[in-house]
């Protein structure tokens, strides 16, 4: 997207957050309206703009800081499950990325194959994508995850981050091609 506004604008993106920045204007829609009418940006470059601006894309901000905020206010006592998770799937190979979010994390693959969450003060969410397989009273269906994930296990304790959820998390891996 940078390097299509560099081509369409002749201007780099750091040139036209700096304008943005000057206007002293805060509402995104505000910025939205000014980036077309005053410079005749198309809606797409006018959203990109405003949103690196003001910080508003989870690409501005620290993923470390992305996840830190997650397991704030309450939620600092969930971390270790994150961890826990983070450390045991990075050994399915060095072919996943993994991108966190405002809310959540993703764990990609060539396809996002899982999803990470704080819940609930008390709860992490490990949404899954593995289609066509049966939902048991743990491998529940996805819940608030929607079409993101196909199933969602509930976590409550680092313990429950055991061999069953491990081979579901595998197996999610392993068809994320």
């Amino acid at each position: 997207m940078e390097k299509g506004l560099l081509d369409k604008t002749g201007k780099s993106l750091k040139h036209w957050i700096e304008v943005v920045n000057n206007t002293g204007l805060s509402k995104h829609g505000e910025i939205l309206k000014f980036l077309k009418s005053d410079h005749g940006f198309t809606h797409g470059y006018a959203n990109f703009v405003a949103l690196k601006a003001k910080k508003g894309d989870a690409a501005s901000h620290d993923p470390e800081e992305l996840v830190a905020q997650q397991y704030s206010k309450g939620k600092e006592h969930l971390k270790p499950i994150y961890d826990l998770i983070l450390k045991e799937v990075s050994k399915f190979g060095k072919d996943i990325t993994v991108t966190p979010k405002k809310e959540a994390v993703s764990f990609i693959r060539k396809k996002q194959f899982a999803l990470v969450k704080p819940a609930t003060k008390t709860r992490v969410d490990v949404g899954l994508k593995l289609k066509g397989k049966p939902t048991t009273d743990r491998l529940e269906n996805s819940g608030p995850f929607g079409a993101m994930c196909t199933h969602r296990v509930r976590i409550e304790q680092v313990e429950q981050v055991d061999a069953e959820l491990m081979s579901w998390l595998h197996e999610a891996y392993e068809n994320a091609l």
